[in-house]
């Protein structure tokens, strides 16, 4: 194959490891939905006070722990606590307003520690069962090239290639979470999960191109010029897709509001690493595991 595949490739797992070793370093953030507490979004209606006022004001308040506060809009604060019942609620909400003036709360919400648990393990869950279903997906469609390659090392070539789609996202929001508190919440879990199907479409309008070409060709080319050939013939679809894909997801990062900005964010580096992978990741280890069979 081509020699910018090669150094693509290289490039592509390089990065994958930075972003393991980034994640096994600093590790993940996990929000209120997975280690349990509460989030309380307010709006102020005149100015916006000090962050440390409003630290000192909540942490004043019996029940109110591991308080951390961050900006939202122009008049708004985001506060991210532990588990708290409604009476602690109100108190807060109670003292904001008498220390500040007029407050509006536009989002509450209070997880327990064991459901955010239980949440945590069946996201993992969920995704372990994605993968499993993708290999035995692409190698049902792609029954038909055995004869060229196992549609099992097209599956294991698509996972490979979704699996970097995903640790790229999560390696940057571990620095994110490290530097400047941003928390993996549920809403990150419904982005993988995007981001692996969107990646996996990808990967099959290239297989799928291949099938036809090995179908069509046989073997009267080498496989690595088929599949160059078939890369070739999908690229422009294939970039057209995600940039159009790419423009509406950075309209929603910054214009979408706080609740799904770091959704986006997610979807917009997934996307991204999504849309070379399967021509730099997966068609490289195509090509590879050809060589392995014919030798």
């Amino acid at each position: 194959m081509k020699p910018v595949y090669k150094i693509m490739f290289f490039i592509s797992m390089a990065l994958t490891v930075t972003a393991i070793i980034v994640t096994a370093v600093f590790g993940l953030r996990f929000g209120v939905d997975f280690r349990g507490g509460a989030v309380m979004e307010i709006v102020f209606k005149e100015n916006r006070p000090p962050t440390a006022e409003l630290s000192g004001v909540i942490g004043a308040i019996s029940g109110a722990k591991d308080i951390n506060i961050s900006p939202v809009g122009e008049r708004g604060i985001l506060i991210r606590l532990n588990s708290i019942d409604e009476q602690t609620h109100q108190n807060i909400l109670d003292k904001i307003s008498d220390k500040f003036g007029e407050i509006n709360e536009s989002r509450f919400d209070s997880i327990g520690p064991t459901i955010g648990k239980e949440l945590r393990s069946k996201s993992v869950t969920a995704i372990i069962i994605m993968l499993a279903a993708i290999i035995a997906y692409v190698a049902f469609v792609f029954r038909k090239i055995s004869r060229a390659l196992s549609p099992w090392a097209m599956g294991l070539a698509a996972i490979i290639a979704l699996i970097h789609d995903i640790v790229i996202p999560v390696g940057v929001f571990a620095l994110l979470g490290y530097y400047f508190g941003i928390e993996i919440t549920a809403i990150f879990v419904a982005a993988a999960l995007t981001i692996l199907g969107y990646s996996l479409s990808d990967s099959v309008v290239v297989f799928d191109r291949i099938r036809e070409n090995v179908l069509r060709l046989g073997s009267s080319q080498g496989f690595g010029e088929l599949v160059h050939k078939s890369i070739m013939q999908t690229l422009v679809r294939s970039l057209n897709t995600t940039f159009t894909t790419l423009l509406a997801l950075i309209a929603i990062f910054f214009f979408g509001g706080e609740s799904i900005k770091y959704f986006a964010l997610a979807l917009i580096i997934g996307i991204f690493s999504g849309a070379y992978s399967s021509i730099f990741v997966a068609s490289p280890i195509l090509v590879w595991l050809s060589g392995k069979r014919s030798g």
